[in-house]
């Protein structure tokens, strides 16, 4: 029997010396294992210690916190930033949010044409008539306001300068007038004679035949319009006056 010996002077046989051996061998290991966990402790749960890694995940596959989308699947956009004055993201959009309504509410309405009224689109200024025998003029656009003016003269031109709502802002031809609800007003079209015994003649010339004559202040219908003269009648009478004796018609308008 092979026999060597111990560390007391003693021989033992080789058998008990091989056992001896694989005891130290597995004591050393038990050692590094309790050490190993020691460092993992220190490190906290799941994390490296100080100046290593973690031994905790090696062998095994550590999520990323972006992992890759698998391929063909639908990815949705990332949220659009929208930088800041100094250049940081100050806020964040999420464009799945935004509706057709916002984007439309986003574009202006086009410029309104000043010569337009914005309730009628009609052209501003223009000529209308009184329709009843009285029409209140107000202050402003509303039944609350006080009234300014009276207007008496059924049929008498006035002038539309402005609009709100059903409310109208009207002018004589002093100038004087308010704002006048618009069922008080039509489109019916009408002159006041300015000059005294303005000349009614038979066509639209000065050598025409003069037909009747007509005082300053008169109220007459308006018809056919040309570059200097217009087409009245009142009184039973019908003819043609020169444009500068008439108030209720623009210098340049023509009508058929």
């Amino acid at each position: 029997m092979d026999t060597t010996s111990s560390a007391a002077g003693r021989r033992l046989p080789a058998r008990r010396r091989a056992g001896l051996a694989a005891a130290m061998v597995l004591g050393l290991s038990v050692a590094v294992s309790i050490g190993l966990s020691g460092a993992r402790a220190q490190g906290g749960p799941g994390q490296a210690g100080e100046g290593g890694t973690d031994p905790a995940a090696a062998g095994r596959a550590v999520p990323s916190a972006a992992a890759p989308a698998p391929a063909g699947a639908a990815v949705p956009p990332p949220p659009a930033a929208a930088a800041g004055g100094d250049g940081s993201a100050a806020l964040e959009v999420d464009r799945t949010e935004i509706t057709a309504d916002s984007l439309i509410s986003r574009h202006q309405a086009a410029p309104r044409d000043p010569g337009k009224g914005p309730v009628t689109n009609l052209p501003l200024p223009r000529y209308v008539s009184l329709k009843g025998g009285e029409g209140n003029a107000r202050r402003g656009p509303s039944l609350s306001h006080r009234i300014d003016w009276v207007f008496r003269h059924p049929g008498m031109p006035l002038r539309v300068v402005a609009e709100f709502g059903h409310w109208r802002r009207v002018e004589d031809q002093d100038g004087a007038g308010g704002w006048v609800h618009y069922s008080l007003l039509s489109g019916v079209r009408t002159a006041i004679i300015t000059t005294d015994m303005a000349e009614l003649r038979a066509r639209a010339d000065g050598n025409g035949a003069i037909i009747a004559r007509a005082e300053a202040g008169a109220i007459v219908r308006l018809h056919e319009c040309v570059r200097d003269w217009c087409r009245v009648s009142g009184g039973g009478e019908k003819g043609w006056v020169v444009k500068t004796s008439l108030w209720g018609v623009d210098a340049g308008e023509i009508r058929e």
